[in-house]
């Protein structure tokens, strides 16, 4: 009987006891949190069960990180909602974060937060430990040595590189300030892993605090009901444009990928480059039409080398899949007459 009352009162503890809420405080601090654990974002240390606060959420196109798979959340502060915006990033609260941990199967590598504080958006690395127990902030990065086979059943041993804070502010930038890259409504607009309309599922839950009767979209990249060049474009758009852009950190490319953009020239056909170099191989133009064997843009996509590699941050392994989808756009081009 004894035994009995131990156990209805210790269920009892579990089934009544509040349930984890994000520490806004924590969050909006000006120091960042040595252990991800201390934003509460998660029900347990390990980073498994989200906070209730917490929405799952994926992408159209997700970037490409040498086949790590992506867990995303989001979290606005209660009575808060992000507004709606046709072609930048949706405009969140402050006190809102972005959630991204990158993983192989069970192995969790790194978990990294976009928080957004008075004075704009901060990203924060976390290096999960070889116990996985706990997440540690890494403002310098970390190199963790993954053996072969573990990112695809044919993939070499390779390093994994959790960025440092300022290489996350290279790739987030825009303009003077650091913004997220994904969660525009084109690329958030679809059937998202609760198989519920995505945009609309988050006005319902009141994330999102207006929504047009038609939302815009996008290509599905690696999809062929969309022509390859839909395609080809729309994998640019998530692997390359938060860099080439205008407000981007390499604007001065003059390399603009934003789906967008409508203007053939600014995504490199024909375009010298503005620096030449060993990245650029024995090709004179970013895009040669017809024939991706003599364009820059191909030539360091399937590159793995430093100083030659695009994108230079972000990925240690070539996206084969990636680079056929680029060549094969270039190769349907029309050829110089």
């Amino acid at each position: 009987m004894r035994h009995l009352l131990s156990l209805g009162i210790a269920l009892c503890l579990c089934a009544c006891s509040p349930a984890t809420q994000p520490d806004l405080e924590i969050i909006l601090s000006d120091a960042p949190a040595e252990r991800l654990s201390e934003y509460r974002l998660f029900s347990d240390p390990r980073g498994r069960v989200p906070a209730p606060a917490l929405v799952r959420y994926d992408l159209v196109n997700p970037l490409f990180s040498d086949h790590a798979e992506k867990h995303r959340f989001v979290f606005v502060p209660p009575g808060k909602a992000a507004d709606y915006g046709t072609a930048d990033v949706l405009s969140f609260p402050v006190g809102s974060v972005l959630v991204k941990t990158f993983a192989y199967g069970e192995r969790y590598l790194e978990t990294r937060l976009l928080i957004h504080k008075a004075d704009g958006w901060e990203a924060l690395p976390y290096a999960w430990n070889e116990a996985q127990t706990e997440a540690i902030y890494a403002p310098i990065g970390k190199r963790l040595d993954l053996p072969a086979g573990i990112a695809t059943e044919t993939a070499p041993s390779f390093t994994y590189a959790v960025p440092n804070k300022n290489q996350c502010k290279t790739c987030h930038q825009n303009g003077d300030s650091v913004s997220p890259i994904g969660p525009k409504a084109r690329n958030l607009n679809h059937f998202g892993p609760n198989g519920v309309d995505q945009l609309q599922d988050w006005r319902n839950r009141g994330l999102l605090s207006d929504l047009p009767e038609e939302a815009p979209t996008m290509a599905r990249a690696f999809d062929p009901v969309y022509s390859i060049a839909d395609q080809a474009r729309a994998y640019l758009d998530i692997n390359c444009a938060h860099c080439h852009k205008p407000t981007g950190s390499a604007s001065n490319s003059g390399l603009w990928l934003d789906w967008e953009i409508a203007d053939p020239v600014k995504w490199g056909v024909g375009k010298h480059p503005t620096a030449a170099g060993r990245g650029s191989g024995d090709a004179l133009v970013v895009i040669e039409p017809g024939a991706p064997e003599a364009s820059i843009l191909a030539y360091r996509m399937a590159s793995d080398e430093p100083g030659i590699a695009m994108p230079e941050l972000g990925r240690a392994l070539v996206d084969a899949r990636g680079v056929a989808l680029i060549e094969a756009w270039i190769a349907e081009m029309d050829g110089p007459r």
